[in-house]
Parts: structure tokens; sequence; C-alpha cells
């Protein structure tokens, strides 16, 4: 189930064709492996907050090879800092080549490794943390972040509302249900101020009040 007209999606999509080569270079491979990334839709959403909040430390769980970090990084420096995490090696290898082919000015720290687990060791307080980890985590990355985001920050996570299964009451497997779960979390937690934007498959966005 598409969330938005695939007509409109395309529409606002083909505004942003003026986007990096390295960011097209990505797309183009992610859909040869069937690789799932943000898409330019959301990564445009999610430099526009960086850019509003001057973001100095962004931490990602959940990079892939790099496509979210790459727009977090337009238009940014180096006082800016992403912290990355991937699980898989190879990601991490691929994401330092486009890193290095786009030239960034941001400081990259690629952490190999469980995502949450590298979220413990993070000090200091975040600006932004954007969640793309496995769905059935969800609910556990919201507990774990929301202490290490400051007072303003935000936390972004994507697919929240997976295919639109989310609002489907008969659908019971662990994926919808960690989504679920975390929006529930996401509009009760009084440390938090939240809104789901319906944008490509979902995208909560979390203010730390």
């Amino acid at each position: 189930m598409k969330i938005t007209n695939h007509k409109v999606e395309k529409y606002m999509e083909n505004l942003l064709d003026n986007r990096t080569p390295v960011l097209k270079e990505i797309e183009d491979y992610a859909r040869s492996v069937k690789f799932p990334i943000i898409e330019p839709l959301v990564g445009s959403l999610i430099n526009h907050y960086a850019k509003m909040l001057q973001a100095k430390k962004i931490l990602e769980l959940g990079s892939g090879f790099g496509y979210s970090a790459l727009w977090f990084s337009e238009g940014m420096d180096e006082l800016t800092e992403i912290i990355c995490t991937d699980f898989k090696e190879e990601n991490k290898k691929r994401a330092e080549k486009y890193f290095k082919k786009a030239k960034i000015k941001t400081r990259i720290d690629f952490r190999f490794g469980d995502a949450l687990e590298i979220l413990n060791t993070i000090e200091g307080e975040i600006d932004i943390i954007f969640n793309d980890i496995e769905k059935e985590d969800y609910p556990e990355a919201f507990k774990k972040a929301i202490p290490k985001l400051r007072k303003g920050g935000l936390l972004i996570t994507d697919n929240t509302l997976w295919y639109g299964k989310v609002a489907k009451k008969r659908k019971k497997d662990y994926q919808t249900e960690g989504s679920r779960e975390y929006n529930r979390l996401a509009f009760t937690d009084k440390r938090v101020s939240s809104v789901i934007l319906p944008l490509r498959d979902g995208i909560t966005v979390s203010l730390k009040l």
C-alpha cells in the first residue's frame, strides 16, 4: 500500500533533480540490489532539519551505505559530526567510498556494530538522532534515544506507517507491531512532541521538550 499518490510523489521528486551525482549513483545502486534507502524526498527533509537546528552532532541508527548521511552533510561543514552505524562491514566500506567521492566537509565517524549498543556508548547531547533500524527494535530505540537528545533536539524515524500496515488491525507481524508501538510511545511520552509526516513510508518526528 502506497502512502502517497505515486504521481504526486514523482512530481515532488522531480523538483529535487539537481541533487548531487553521488546521491543519484547510490539511488541507482540501491535499486539494482534492492536495498531500501530513504530516497530523495526524505533525504531533503532531514537535510532541512539539520540546517534548521544548525546541528553539530547527528547520530544515525542504521546507515546502510551512507545515503542518509550524505543528505545530512549537504550544506553542512566540519563543525558537524555525523556518527554512522551499521552491522555489515561491506556497507561501511561502500559508504566510505561514497563519502570520499562526494568530498563532504562534515566529520564522519562510521562505527561498525549493533546500533543500539553503540548508542549506549555515545557521550554528550545529540542534536538529531535518525532511526532506521529493524522495526521490531523501534520501541527500544525510542527509549534509549530520548535521554541522549538535547532539549530542542529531534528524533526522526523512518517507515513508521509501514506500507499502511499500522492502520490494519489484523496485521500482527513483528515489524508492524514494532512500528505501532513506536508511534504509541512517541505520542504518549510527555518528554516529546511528535508528528507523523505521510511522506514515502511515513516519518515520525519527535521534538524533545
